[in-house]
């Protein structure tokens, strides 16, 4: 065992994504902050700490030393399913804050997440000032989007992955992790029957398109509609992956999507959301459905961060950290 530990903070911390990837192979969170009030909750009853609140109104200086910086911040503001109003809404702004962190600190790592469509926003124009804000700092930026079901994750969700190397540390390039050639279905994460009575969908404008499909097939495959056919009235395969989680929609499956799970056309439960995202079976989920759904639909795909993060120690400017090579 080596004395160096590999710290990180986890900034727009959510319920914790970002900690237990990283915590899976030994680094060590040193700091953490979030503003959500359920999310905080859920974050300390899971890691027995409760983050730091608004990090607006945190200076940089009472922020600990450390190796790697983490964030999926909030990405309302570059979403499709929003106005993507970008920089001109508070919650695109939020990026300067990790900017200004980074700039005080200098970490040697920067590990983000965000909406794809963060890449194409404004004709691409926001993500190119981002690098050049990241460049002017002193870091070589790396992106790529990767879906996560190809990552055993029982979920079609794209997402814009962003890794940045402070430039002494002599990175020139770094590959993100290709696609696994296994996958992992909805279907074989889904609760009992008996667990699941209250999320059933009953309604007399139920029509299924297709006949029931039982082969599994990657990504998702759409059998059928409620009333007709929005968001969050469509029904899908659970033999198949599930849609993107959202934290917002309406409609008689709102932010989980329908399934036609044995006969019962139904949406998720909170705790299958949660085995959908990658969280572990034993995640403590201590708030209602409502709230759950909302901080799973915010959260990330834990396998894809633990794949990237591989990638990342496996580097020489990472030798002589603590760290477990899973």
């Amino acid at each position: 065992m080596l004395d160096n530990d590999l710290t990180f903070i986890d900034l727009f911390a959510g319920i914790g994504g970002f900690r237990l990837a990283l915590e899976s192979y030994g680094a060590k969170c040193v700091f953490s902050s979030e503003i959500d009030k359920h999310a905080c909750k859920t974050y300390e009853a899971n890691f027995g700490e409760m983050p730091s609140g608004d990090i607006t109104k945190i200076p940089a200086r009472e922020i600990p030393r450390h190796d790697i910086l983490c964030a999926g911040f909030p990405c309302q503001a570059f979403s499709i399913s929003g106005k993507q109003l970008g920089f001109e809404d508070a919650r695109g702004t939020l990026f300067f804050d990790i900017a200004r962190i980074a700039d005080f600190h200098k970490p040697k790592i920067l590990f983000l997440e965000n909406v794809k469509n963060l890449v194409y926003h404004n004709k691409g124009k926001t993500f190119s000032h981002m690098c050049n804000i990241l460049d002017g700092l002193g870091y070589r930026v790396f992106h790529k989007i990767l879906n996560a079901g190809d990552f055993k994750v029982p979920q079609k969700r794209e997402r814009v992955y962003i890794v940045c190397f402070r430039k002494d540390l002599g990175v020139d390039d770094f590959v993100f992790p290709k696609p696994l050639k296994e996958y992992k279905y909805l279907i074989d994460v889904l609760l009992p029957d008996s667990e699941t009575h209250q999320y059933v969908i009953e309604r007399d404008d139920i029509v299924i398109l297709d006949k029931p499909v039982e082969e599994y097939k990657p990504g998702t495959i759409r059998i059928g509609k409620i009333n007709k056919g929005g968001q969050g009235e469509r029904i899908y395969s659970p033999y198949g992956h599930a849609v993107t989680l959202s934290a917002y929609g309406g409609g008689a499956a709102a932010k989980t999507g329908a399934y036609l799970v044995n006969g019962r056309v139904r949406k998720l439960t909170p705790r299958e959301c949660c085995l959908v995202q990658g969280f572990p079976r034993d995640y403590i989920i201590p708030v209602s459905d409502s709230q759950a759904y909302k901080l799973f639909g915010n959260s990330v795909a834990i396998p894809v961060l633990k794949a990237i993060f591989k990638k990342i120690i496996s580097l020489n400017c990472m030798k002589g950290y603590n760290v477990k090579n899973r």
